[in-house]
């Protein structure tokens, strides 16, 4: 017990020792690496936030709509998120209502000025390019231009170019091949090339899907009319500039004139471009982002963390201590069942009070136990019964003997049949005891060959006849449907006949015996039915025992050696089969061997 208990609890210790240090010595050293990757998630995660939210104000002309879209982003990337307008109204937030909001400001929301620092690689004029107002085509015109598109790019492939369609911010299809767009070069100043004009490679036109709708034309007018006042008021001398549609058309625009680089024509069509794009998008609103929990980088006091690992060491301790004590305590009682079955006390038992592995063995304990008892009890009965069968043959045998050596007794004919009698008798037991020793080592052998048990049970009743006709017994045989059986047709009448045997001796005059066989799905059934005196319900579970007898005293004019039903049940087991038996008493006795086919 000792070193059961000591094993599991130095082992539990030391696993608990191990298992603190490692995870203080992680914990320490992954610090500074969790806090660096914690920042570098956070930073990732602004950006998300604020990318998402400029493409919904890119699109809407409001922030009434915001709030599901504001739900979703925090629920993703576990943040609490709120929007306000310039003058600290609430639009939306993620928190419950009357939560404070974070002390600064993550970034504004403007998607006609694009906060640069969470948005690198944002255009210098700081216009979202999701933002495009007026362009964006209608779901009709969106369906037809690509459908023109697929058509046009269908048509390039066949003359062997490389061809891809996308599509724009705005909805309209760009075909791209050999790295260069179909559609015609932008250029945000006057153009010497009418606006839409068809550009034609080879026999596939571009035509149907180049050219602007009447929405685009519109917007496009409206663009050159403000950039026009923008430079008017800045000063007359420098006219007008016209900004054709394969600019627009473009999924980034440039921010400064190609074929004229001039700052103020650029700042005017800056200019001009949020003047028209502002009714369209949503107005600036402040962000607030709430931080995760994050590593503070303080280290944590060695007090601490010693106290916190001596609490988990008592806990392990504690626990292992108990489990060791319960575990311990069944093989305990387990060992000292064992010691007193081995100094023969054979009733050794342990109770089961817990389950799982130990009860599963306390179990199987006193299973073999309770199995050596009985084999115990078995055997001791067998000795005291082979002592009884064969003292009274020998003691018949020396007592007649010794009186004719005596000259008491004449060695006459009668005297001889009766001393060869017992002989017999002596014979019949010990090759009955040879055979179950046979059975029981697995040696019995059996020569199988198929049997037509009509025959085989028509020789048995021969056999039996006689004894049946001298009893004033009435022996029959009923076999139903010809069943086949292979078996070894020797054993087999050897165990048909102890049944009969067994029913000859316990049927009273005037009684019937039948012997009858059926099929029985893949079995053979072989029943053998008197109508003698039947055995009570108590003593059929003993009926195949050894030496068993219903009759104790061992009569001889009552019953045999004990030894045939044994025999019967033993063949029927090496058939692979089975002996049962059914008793109604004062009605009938039927015994059973169901064989495999």
């Amino acid at each position: 017990m000792r070193s059961l208990f000591v094993r599991l609890l130095t082992s539990s210790a030391v696993v608990a020792v191990c298992s603190i240090t490692a995870t203080a010595w992680l914990a320490a050293s992954s610090t500074s690496g969790a806090i660096q990757r914690e920042q570098g998630q956070t930073l990732a995660s602004d950006a998300r936030i604020n990318n998402s939210l400029l493409g919904y104000a890119s699109r809407h002309s409001d922030w009434s709509g915001v709030a599901p879209t504001l739900r979703d982003l925090a629920a993703q990337t576990s943040r609490r998120i709120a929007l306000t307008t310039e003058n600290g109204a609430l639009i939306a937030d993620s928190a419950t209502a009357g939560t404070p909001l974070p002390a600064k400001v993550s970034a504004v929301v403007d998607p006609l000025a694009v906060d640069v620092t969470l948005v690198p690689g944002a255009a210098r004029d700081r216009i979202d390019p999701r933002a495009v107002g007026p362009f964006l085509l209608s779901a009709r015109d969106r369906t037809r231009l690509k459908k023109a598109a697929d058509t046009y790019a269908v048509c390039a492939r066949r003359t062997g170019q490389a061809v891809q369609v996308s599509v724009s911010n705005t909805g309209r299809p760009l075909v791209t091949t050999l790295g260069q767009e179909v559609s015609q070069k932008p250029s945000p100043v006057r153009s010497p090339m009418p606006v839409a004009t068809p550009v034609v490679m080879g026999v596939c036109d571009a035509t149907t899907f180049s050219t602007p709708t009447r929405a685009e034309k519109a917007a496009l007018k409206q663009l050159n009319l403000l950039v026009s006042r923008c430079l008017k008021g800045k000063g007359a001398e420098r006219g007008s500039v016209g900004l054709d549609f394969t600019w627009v058309s473009k999924e980034k625009p440039p921010m400064a004139p190609v074929a004229e680089p001039d700052q103020v024509i650029s700042s005017c069509i800056v200019r001009a471009r949020k003047e028209q794009l502002d009714p369209y998008v949503a107005p600036a609103a402040y962000l607030y982002i709430g931080s995760p929990a994050e590593a503070t980088g303080q280290r944590i006091p060695l007090p601490s963390i010693a106290g916190a690992a001596l609490l988990v060491l008592v806990l392990t301790v504690g626990v292992s201590v108990m489990a060791a004590r319960r575990l311990v305590r069944p093989v305990n009682a387990l060992t000292h069942a064992a010691q007193r079955m081995r100094d023969g006390d054979s009733s050794a038992r342990v109770t089961v009070r817990t389950t799982g592995e130990i009860s599963e063995l306390a179990t199987a304990f006193n299973e073999m136990s309770e199995h050596l008892q009985r084999m115990e009890e078995q055997r001791k009965a067998m000795v005291s019964d082979v002592s009884h069968e064969l003292r009274t043959p020998l003691s018949n045998l020396r007592g007649w003997l010794e009186a004719a050596q005596d000259g008491v007794a004449e060695l006459d004919p009668a005297l001889i049949a009766s001393l060869v009698e017992e002989i017999l008798l002596l014979q019949h037991i010990v090759d009955d005891l040879q055979e179950l020793a046979l059975a029981d080592a697995g040696k019995l052998r059996l020569h199988v060959e198929p049997v037509h048990l009509g025959d085989l049970l028509d020789q048995v009743a021969t056999a039996h006849r006689g004894r049946a006709e001298a009893a004033g017994l009435t022996l029959t045989t009923e076999v139903t449907d010809d069943p086949q059986l292979t078996a070894d047709p020797v054993r087999l009448r050897q165990a048909i006949g102890n049944l009969v045997t067994n029913s000859l001796r316990y049927t009273p005059r005037g009684g019937h015996i039948t012997l009858g066989a059926r099929q029985d799905g893949d079995q053979v059934v072989i029943e053998v039915t008197d109508t003698g005196i039947g055995i009570r319900a108590e003593y059929l579970p003993h009926v195949f025992d050894r030496f068993w007898r219903a009759e104790k005293s061992r009569n001889r004019q009552t019953g045999g050696s004990g030894l045939g039903l044994a025999i019967v049940r033993n063949l029927a087991e090496a058939h692979g089969g089975t002996a049962t038996v059914a008793s109604v008493p004062g009605v009938r006795t039927t015994f059973t061997l169901r064989l495999p086919s």
